[in-house]
């Protein structure tokens, strides 16, 4: 059995993180569970603490680059062979650890995206994120070759030479994209395997439309940036 850990990056969710936790104890008992607190104001970390998990507080609000590879560093510092981001806001079905799990397994796949787009499922979602999400299956289709329907999903599993990749090196904002380019680009094995997500179960998402515009230029041009950077290195 591998070694598994689920990381949950965590901004001010003191109404879900509980249900989180608890969800993945009752579906998943052989994996750890680790809290990475990005510097909440409010009692997440107490309510982490409480259910027996291990939790990590971070001084201040990094943004989730910085949280996820703090939780990074973490796995690949304590040896673990799996690490699966969940997101703590509720959204992240835990039952599906298992299928993420599977292809790694299998040695199929490097790293595997939770996908709700890859074939029909339930979920709805705003209309910016899904234009968002359409946007950037086009961009990467054109720059990598390789078409990821999901882009934008949090809820994935690493193996352990992705996790050694993501200790080392994360983007710091708005990151899911952006590493899914440079590990194509790297030559990584990615897969989507479908997956049912849910609306947030509390808080609010900070995406509004303004961001949305940002998030979408931000990445556009750190991917670009990444790819141009690959080829020079390639000729080099």
């Amino acid at each position: 059995m591998p070694n598994v850990i689920v990381i949950i990056p965590a901004y001010n969710e003191e109404k879900t993180i509980d249900s989180v936790i608890n969800n993945i104890k009752l579906t998943n008992k052989d994996v750890d569970i680790l809290v990475v607190n990005d510097g909440s104001s409010d009692k997440t970390s107490f309510i982490a603490k409480n259910n027996g998990v291990t939790v990590i507080d971070l001084p201040f609000n990094l943004g989730i680059g910085g949280c996820m590879q703090t939780g990074y560093k973490y796995a690949y510092k304590y040896g673990y062979d799996i690490a699966i981001q969940i997101d703590a806001d509720g959204q992240h079905d835990a039952r599906f650890i298992d299928k993420l799990i599977k292809p790694i397994l299998e040695d199929k796949a490097d790293l595997v995206i939770g996908s709700r787009y890859v074939s029909k499922t339930n979920y709805k979602g705003s209309y910016l994120r899904r234009t968002g999400s359409y946007f950037f299956t086009f961009l990467l289709k054109a720059l990598t070759g390789k078409a990821i329907y999901d882009t934008t999903s949090g809820f994935r599993a690493a193996n352990r030479k992705v996790i050694k990749y993501f200790s080392e090196s994360y983007p710091q904002d708005y990151p899911e994209v952006e590493v899914v380019a440079k590990l194509s680009k790297s030559g990584f094995k990615i897969m989507e395997i479908p997956v049912e997500m849910y609306e947030r179960l509390g808080g609010r998402s900070s995406i509004n439309f303004r961001r949305s515009i940002y998030y979408m230029v931000k990445v556009t041009l750190a991917i670009l940036i990444n790819c141009i950077k690959t080829k020079e290195q390639q000729k080099a």
